[in-house]
């Protein structure tokens, strides 16, 4: 593994630890150049389905994509990041164990939305709304009814 601070080629694991799930492998590593310590994780390498959009067009699974638009109903909500990954895990184990090639994004939404109903309900609400699309107040009066 090379050395993320100055691009030595050789570097020691120093220490491995199995996460409690046992999800991935966590490994400290020293350079044998400069001697810093970085940490590296190991996951299985999966596929993920391809997501199909409202159009009929189809993307990759971009973990980082829905990542941010969680994130984005967070946005200053007293949500901790460990709670955040621990969702979008349950996302991808989910989508993961469907055994799907390809998924559509609107069922791909109500997973997140399931999530954020679980983490906090005004995130929920304020993806809702943007996802849902709300065309009058009525629709959106329904989902604050539903919570």
């Amino acid at each position: 593994m090379k050395c993320p601070f100055c691009g030595h080629a050789e570097t020691q694991v120093v220490e491995t630890r199995i996460s409690e799930d046992g999800d991935f492998v966590r490994r400290r590593r020293q350079c044998g150049g400069c001697e810093k310590r970085f940490t590296t994780y190991e996951r299985p390498d999966v596929n993920f389905p391809a997501v199909v959009k409202k159009d009929g067009s189809r993307a990759d699974y971009d973990p980082a994509k829905v990542r941010a638009s969680m994130m984005l109903a967070l946005r200053k909500r007293p949500v901790g990041v460990q709670q955040i990954d621990e969702a979008l895990m349950r996302i991808e184990q989910t989508l993961l164990s469907g055994g799907l090639r390809e998924i559509e994004s609107s069922k791909l939404g109500e997973l997140v939305m399931h999530e954020l109903q679980r983490l906090d309900k005004v995130a929920y609400v304020r993806f809702a709304s943007v996802y849902r699309s709300f065309e009058d107040v009525e629709e959106f009066r329904r989902l604050l009814r539903d919570i």
